[in-house]
């Protein structure tokens, strides 16, 4: 079974910069898309960046500019770099892979807390 586990996380100033990684293990065939997705307290969660096998990405308005999304097949890794961080920034952090070409496999992460604060 494939699993996924997150790391990066933690606590950082506001304006200040963290990298997050998401590394996935067992029987990979491939991976398909990539994506980060965080969940803030008493909010839904929500699709912060996406990158396909082709390394097309996509970002959520809100982190347009400050985060950048990476990949690294060879090692089965994705990335999400972060700067400029801000306190509403502060949230569980979960990467989603998918491992067929329809997406139709899915798996998640167990997520890492991200929290911006003074």
């Amino acid at each position: 079974q494939v699993q996924l586990e997150e790391s990066g996380g933690g606590l950082v100033q506001p304006g200040k910069s963290l990298g997050l990684s998401c590394v996935a293990s067992g029987p990979i065939f491939r991976i398909n898309e990539m994506a980060w997705y965080r969940q803030a307290p008493g909010k839904q969660r929500e699709l912060v960046a996406h990158i396909t096998s082709g390394g097309v990405t996509d970002y959520a308005d809100s982190v347009k500019g400050r985060f950048t999304i990476s990949r690294d097949n060879a090692k089965n890794t994705a990335y999400l770099q972060m700067n400029s961080l801000r306190p509403e920034d502060t949230a569980v952090y979960t990467c989603r892979f998918t491992l067929t070409p329809d997406n139709a496999e899915v798996v998640w992460g167990r997520g890492t807390q991200v929290t911006v604060s003074s």
